[in-house]
């Protein structure tokens, strides 16, 4: 009987599950996902992974006494035992997710060793391993992952750098410049976790709905989004983009410029191989995406010796990235 392991990835709305044996294939080229129900609190949330759980399991037709391992990862911040930060996480701002230990619920759930990444953090391994294959181990990398929030990674030698509380690599709660980001009279960004300027401020989808989108309506009056409930309008503004409106892509030259400034932060402190870019702001057409990351790369100050070697990548295979890279971090765990 081959062995395996589950990755789960959950996120603010979805929770999506992959399965990869012993010998380093997976087994799922779909998303297969159940709604994440974290908005209910967390006694649903770990019904949904349990749900989810089965779910691919069945579709990969893979029996559960083969099951070695799960990998799992949510939104942060979080520690490195994945118990839920007290205050900052954009998905997990209710009393009752402050200091919930996540990872532990899981385990006890699923009976089963449970390895914790942030999601960022868990994307940020795939994309590496995918970008630099064997010689992984050799190279380091920076990872910026839109969603909700704005998740990051930080790589080195192959390995996600935890941190000392399992912290690392919160490039969305790091404050950036925002001289020349921000038009005249644009208000200072706020964050859900109480920073003001702070990166997932400006890239990421609660950016757009409390931030960006108010500001630029106000700049664009009769834009058809001025009608739509202003969750459903954030999540059009992508949309619009590939359409080439101009309100959508003045936000998205904003969300470029942001995440610029803060790999320039990331060139001076790690000078990284390699600076990815993934999450929703990705799942678009070819066109749209490849511009969007050329906007990153302009905007990232790069020494002209970092410039030569220094690569920019889209994170590969877009949403399901995130539970890949905790199947990845599973199976590191249990090989001898």
């Amino acid at each position: 009987m081959v062995s395996v392991v589950v990755g789960l990835d959950v996120g603010g709305t979805k929770t999506n599950a992959t399965v990869l044996t012993d010998d380093g294939r997976f087994l799922v080229d779909h998303m297969v996902e159940v709604a994440s129900c974290v908005l209910d609190g967390p006694a649903a949330a770990i019904a949904a992974i349990d749900e989810a759980m089965a779910l691919v399991l069945d579709v990969t037709a893979t029996r559960h006494g083969s099951v070695q391992a799960i990998g799992l990862d949510t939104p942060g911040p979080a520690s490195a035992d994945g118990v839920i930060s007290v205050r900052g996480s954009t998905n997990f701002a209710g009393l009752e997710w402050w200091g919930f230990d996540f990872r532990g619920a899981v385990e006890e759930r699923l009976r089963l060793p449970v390895i914790y990444l942030n999601d960022g953090n868990a994307a940020a391994l795939y994309a590496h391993e995918r970008h630099f294959g064997r010689d992984a181990w050799r190279r380091s990398s920076v990872s910026a992952i839109v969603g909700t929030g704005l998740g990051g990674g930080v790589v080195e030698a192959g390995g996600v750098i935890r941190g000392a509380a399992g912290m690392a690599g919160e490039l969305g709660h790091v404050q950036i410049p925002l001289d020349g980001l921000l038009v005249p009279g644009q208000p200072v960004p706020r964050c859900n976790c109480g920073f003001a300027g702070d990166l997932e401020s400006v890239a990421s989808l609660s950016g757009i709905a409390n931030n960006l989108l108010p500001f630029w309506l106000t700049r664009y009056p009769g834009h058809p989004l001025a009608d739509v409930d202003p969750g459903i309008a954030a999540r059009q503004v992508r949309d619009y983009g590939e359409r080439g409106d101009e309100l959508a892509q003045r936000i998205f030259d904003q969300q470029a410029m942001a995440i610029g400034r803060m790999f320039s932060i990331c060139a001076n402190v790690l000078d990284p191989d390699a600076y990815f870019v993934g999450g929703g702001v990705t799942d678009t057409s070819v066109e749209f995406r490849t511009g969007f990351v050329e906007r990153v790369r302009a905007a990232t100050q790069l020494r002209a010796e970092q410039a030569k070697v220094a690569a920019f990548a889209i994170v590969p295979d877009l949403d399901m990235a995130g539970a890949r890279g905790s199947a990845l971090a599973a199976l590191r765990a249990i090989r001898p």
